[in-house]
């Protein structure tokens, strides 16, 4: 049972809550006179935070972190950026994998010039590389880079260490820019929400089961958003470290800021088995720790679980599932629908139905959450004889690093798999993000992966195609697949086994990695494929700008992945201007189109020419605005022209900072939304030079319409709470109405980045004074 508590707790000796309005009984029980305030410096994170925060204030931390990780999305990227503001070398360790792009054909050469990029940047400025198929992001940085009581930044969104006494979070890549600059992660100190852990998780359950359980019933009410979640209780011992891991990478799709665990001897024995004992120390919170909330999981009562597309909190229990499948099944075949839109795809899940069970087609195992060893080892022993079938169902397996496969390898795992009929792949992320295993038309594929949002399996709801994703852990996969692709609960096939402990073998990462952090050649040339494409010049934001609306989305939360397209488009993360074609590709194909226009009439003011003689409706938008406002002399060519993207709440997701830079390149000046699903997108948003506003009111414009806001920058020079604007339709006569925009707060930094255009000019302009 998960269940969460109402307001704030007291954690006594680690055993005991105790709700904040009883706070009588803490001093009944310690002896002590409790005061809040310094219990709340009780929390593991709080003395993790302290550690690394350079501010001297603990209400506002300037972190900086130990060390960090990118992939072959984002590394180009940044270290192109880190160039252009001065880098000379790594300041702190940098690892750099090639776990997402490893694809063929696509783009021709590109995927691979990146990598050797990546390659020629670790030697010319000090870092680490690990090439392709070696070890997807998070479980190489487990492995070989995690360690207690250290801080951890990633460009990827599951950057999430907690189960090995490391808080580590996952941002834009404008944020790695900044500690390769030697600047901060500048952030208010957060929440911290303890998830306190009793029982023991059954034979038939898994991490998977277990973190889909809490996201189900914290996810809708944002209660740990942008919070840090502390794993505490008796409960975290009755798991070891490898299934915790599994757990701790889904705290992502919380929305949470990052994680964090106590440690004790399983820990221990996890980081001495890769050679890193010394990295370990016990962490756990004081004998009086203060939690802003609490979430309890009594982990013996956590079934096998499914989260049902679109969501990873669209969760049920295969049981609850299989017993009520048309009516849970219509409501999700209604939910693509919508999703749709005008499409003529569509999806249907019912007709899969077959003599009461569900057939589902494919099965995919895979990545930093479902690769792991424990994962694939339980999976093998439950096909071990079995048959997997051959009509359309279909099982791939990807173990997350070389030295997991080599020990399955060892174990007789991969021939039980192999013989079961599973195809075994190397360590690669496709998956999770549709670069693999795209499932067929009007499929439903089951998976050990991180995410199941709309299309991000591959489909292509424009072109007629779609198919959807449920999360299940591997352990119902594998029975699922024992029982030739219909539906089935690992309860079903669990039994006593124990899996037989790993055998770290670090070989295939002596060999290959290039550690090159400390060792600095800077005389080393950077090697350019010919796709990688500096950035675009980015103008600073001028004091008056007029926005036209190139897109509004009404969903209740827009993904990243609508925002640009994971999968294949990905290939094209070092072309700014290539990549940005694909922007809302998915969601709003007129998108790219609609804020081009925009864009030349903002290069044809920055020419010296009148952007009104090129646009009538800008000509009679300005000429409506200087009659409702009394301004004759309003000028075009003194005011910044630009998009604006609408969407009420957007940023649920990925890290990729190109779901901003896209709309950035193309002209973007703004995002307008009721509130931004996460603090990363919201700062990837403001490093790319664009207002996060916000609106209270129903948006009353719409595509096509212009919003004037005057005096933005002396706005974001004081009060962001009211910023007035000015909606003129495009529409007969133009009609005008005003409306309220505010902007939550921003760092001195990033109100300074925004005036100055993007990070790229802010840092520039330092280097200048």
């Amino acid at each position: 049972m998960v269940k969460l508590y109402e307001g704030g707790a007291y954690l006594v000796n680690g055993t005991e809550l105790i709700p904040e309005k009883e706070i009588s009984k803490v001093t009944a029980l310690t002896g002590k006179e409790v005061n809040k305030e310094e219990a709340k410096k009780g929390t593991i994170s709080y003395s993790i935070l302290e550690a690394h925060n350079t501010s001297g204030n603990m209400e506002h931390l300037k972190l900086r972190f130990d060390s960090m990780a990118s992939h072959d999305i984002t590394f180009v990227g940044i270290i192109q950026t880190a160039r252009a503001s001065g880098l000379r070398e790594f300041p702190i360790p940098y690892v750099m994998t090639n776990c997402h792009n490893s694809l063929c054909a696509v783009g021709g050469t590109i995927n691979e010039d990146d990598h050797v990029f990546g390659l020629s940047a670790a030697k010319k400025y000090g870092g680490i590389f690990v090439p392709p198929h070696i070890a997807v992001i998070h479980q190489y940085m487990r492995e070989m880079m995690a360690g207690c009581g250290r801080m951890i930044l990633g460009s990827d969104s599951h950057t999430r260490y907690g189960a090995l006494g490391t808080m580590a979070v996952g941002e834009g890549g404008g944020e790695l820019v900044k500690q390769l600059l030697c600047d901060t992660y500048d952030v208010d100190y957060p929440g911290v929400v303890a998830i306190y852990l009793t029982g023991k998780p059954s034979p038939a359950v898994g991490p998977h089961d277990v973190a889909l359980a809490i996201i189900g019933k914290v996810f809708k009410s944002g209660f740990v958003k942008n919070k840090i979640m502390e794993f505490v209780g008796p409960g975290v011992s009755s798991m070891d470290t490898d299934y915790r891991n599994g757990v701790d990478v889904m705290t992502t799709e919380t929305t949470c800021l990052s994680s964090i665990w106590r440690t004790d001897e399983d820990t221990k024995e996890y980081l001495s088995l890769h050679g890193r004992g010394e990295d370990y120390k016990e962490l756990n919170p004081a004998d009086i720790a203060y939690y802003d909330g609490v979430v309890t999981v009594d982990l013996s009562t956590i079934k096998p679980m499914i989260a049902l597309p679109f969501h990873p909190s669209n969760t049920y229990e295969i049981d609850e599932l299989s017993s009520n499948l048309e009516d849970i099944l219509r409501s999700v075949e209604k939910e693509a629908e919508q999703l749709v839109g005008k499409s003529n795809a569509s999806l249907s899940l019912t007709d899969k139905i077959i003599d009461g069970k569900l057939m589902v087609q494919q099965g995919v195992i895979a990545g930093c959450a479902g690769g792991n060893y424990t994962n694939v080892m339980m999976a093998a022993h439950i096909l071990e004889g079995k048959n997997c079938g051959n009509d359309v169902f279909n099982l791939s397996v990807y173990p997350s690093s070389q030295p997991v496969y080599m020990d399955l390898v060892k174990k007789g795992a991969i021939t039980e798999l192999m013989a079961a009929g599973a195809t075994i792949r190397t360590a690669f992320c496709g998956p999770c993000f549709g670069a693999g295993d795209t499932p067929s038309n009007n499929a439903l594929s089951i998976r050990h992966t991180t995410r199941n949002f709309p299309n991000r399996e591959g489909s292509k709801p424009g072109s007629g195609q779609i198919s959807c994703v449920a999360l299940m852990d591997a352990r119902s996969i594998a029975a699922t697949a024992a029982n030739g692709g219909y539906l089935t609960s690992a309860e079903k096939y669990a039994d006593g086994y124990e899996v037989p402990a790993y055998e770290f073998d670090s070989s295939s990462y002596d060999r290959r990695v290039y550690q090159g952090f400390g060792n600095p050649q800077e005389e080393s040339e950077l090697v350019n494929g010919p796709n990688i494409k500096d950035w675009p010049a980015m103008s600073s934001l001028t004091e008056n700008i007029m926005l036209q609306v190139c897109s509004k989305i009404m969903d209740p939360v827009t993904t990243t992945d609508e925002l640009i397209p994971s999968g294949e488009t990905s290939s094209y993360r070092s072309n700014p201007l290539g990549l940005a074609e694909f922007t809302l590709s998915r969601r709003d194909p007129e998108y790219v189109g609609r804020s081009k226009k925009v864009n030349e009439l903002e290069q044809i003011r920055k020419s010296g020419d009148c952007p009104l003689e090129a646009s009538e409706d800008l000509k009679r938008a300005f000429h409506a605005l200087r009659l409702y406002l009394n301004q004759p002399e309003l000028k075009a060519s003194e005011t910044e022209i630009g998009s604006v993207l609408y969407a009420v709440k957007p940023g649920d997701g990925s890290a990729r900072e190109q779901a901003a830079s896209c709309q950035r390149v193309l002209g973007g000046l703004a995002n307008i939304a009721h509130e931004y699903a996460t603090k990363r997108y919201r700062s990837n948003v403001m490093n790319w030079g664009m207002l996060p506003f916000l609106l209270d009111e129903e948006p009353d414009f719409e595509v096509g319409d212009f919003i004037y806001v005057a005096g933005i920058r002396t706005a974001l020079d004081g009060d962001m709470n009211h910023i007035p604007a000015y909606v003129i339709k495009n529409t007969e006569g133009n009609p005008i109405r005003e409306i309220n925009l505010h902007i939550a707060d921003m760092t001195p930094e990033e109100r300074a980045i925004v005036k100055s255009g993007c990070l790229i000019n802010y840092n520039r302009e330092k280097i200048q004074k």
